[in-house]
């Protein structure tokens, strides 16, 4: 069973994720914070990313992992978690086919109004 604590965590890391990716960003991209996986003891967090346009996604992870080091300072700064998970982040490719199903679907309801 999920513990609370566990989900406060995660809940705590995803807002101050978006936090410092809106601080530290270079605002060509838009780089959304959407979920977070842990490890069983809370050591190890990848932190999932949405990132648009899709040409940035590349150079906004390689952005974003050069920054995990900044990032363990933040949560250091601004919360009050006591043991600082190892970081990483990883883009969300669920949430990049959730978006093109959405895509797909408008596209689809489009060509019945039209026919």
């Amino acid at each position: 069973m999920e513990d609370h604590r566990d989900e406060r965590l995660r809940q705590a890391l995803l807002q101050e994720a978006s936090k410092f990716v809106s601080l530290e960003s270079n605002r060509r991209s838009l780089v959304t914070p959407t979920r977070i996986e842990m490890s069983k003891d809370a050591k190890y967090v990848t932190i999932f990313v949405s990132v648009f346009p899709q040409n940035m996604e590349g150079p906004a992870i390689d952005f974003l992992k050069r920054k995990r080091s900044e990032f363990k300072n933040h949560i250091k700064k601004n919360t009050r978690v006591a043991r600082i998970p190892f970081v990483d982040f990883e883009l969300d490719e669920g949430e990049k086919a959730r978006q093109r199903i959405e895509e797909i679907s408008r596209e689809l309801k489009k060509e019945q109004s039209d026919s």
